[in-house]
């Protein structure tokens, strides 16, 4: 990946994380107390009302297309008829961007992006049959919570600057395996396809389990 392409995807990574506060969770919450965000074809979308979609560069409701880019996040609001509404009185982590700000969304990082969503919700699927992965507004990433440890999807963030599957555990651990603050971390692209996230998945299950805490 080109250093241009980098900081195309940084950007588009950032907006469409407002967008899946602002727009999304947002209006969401107003309505039903939820903030959960769920994988959708070729993005994310609400899974209650308002029932409103991301894909790649527009925002989808009902039959109405509306383009996103190079506008502010109250204008595209306006357009679907919801008003914007950060979560700071939720959870304090999100991506801090205003109602006024600029979306700057590359069509082709934002069709890269949705397909690791997919790839992570397939994998945890697979994983966890029957478990229901959420995409969270807060930090922007997929995952399910399995006795106690976390599994999931990040799409690049200031740990990782690409996509990575994720395993969060709630102290550190020493090994080679646990390679990140949080738990263990690999690159998606590293790992080369869902099937091998899966594995990276059973793998992180079996390490916790090897350390003393069980499953």
């Amino acid at each position: 990946m080109t250093s241009h392409e980098r900081g195309e995807l940084s950007r588009t990574r950032a907006s469409l994380h407002g967008v899946a506060e602002l727009l999304l969770a947002g209006p969401q919450f107003e309505t039903s107390r939820r903030i959960e965000l769920r994988t959708r074809p070729a993005g994310f979308g609400t899974v209650t009302e308002p029932d409103l979609r991301v894909e790649a560069d527009h925002l989808v409701m009902g039959s109405r297309r509306i383009s996103m880019t190079g506008r502010t996040y109250d204008e595209i609001g306006a357009d679907a008829g919801v008003t914007p509404r950060r979560l700071d009185d939720v959870y304090s982590d999100g991506p801090g961007l205003e109602v006024g700000d600029e979306v700057s969304i590359d069509r082709q990082a934002a069709l890269f992006l949705a397909r690791a969503f997919q790839d992570g919700d397939t994998a945890l699927r697979r994983f966890c049959p029957g478990a229901e992965p959420v995409l969270w507004p807060e930090h922007f990433d997929i995952a399910i919570e399995v006795e106690q440890v976390t599994y999931g999807l990040s799409p690049g963030d200031s740990f990782l600057d690409e996509p990575y599957g994720y395993v969060s555990v709630s102290r550190r651990l020493g090994g080679e395996f646990w390679n990140a603050p949080f738990g263990a971390a690999r690159a998606l692209g590293s790992l080369g396809s869902t099937s091998a996230l899966e594995e990276f998945f059973v793998a992180g299950r079996e390490a916790w389990s090897e350390s003393g805490h069980g499953w």
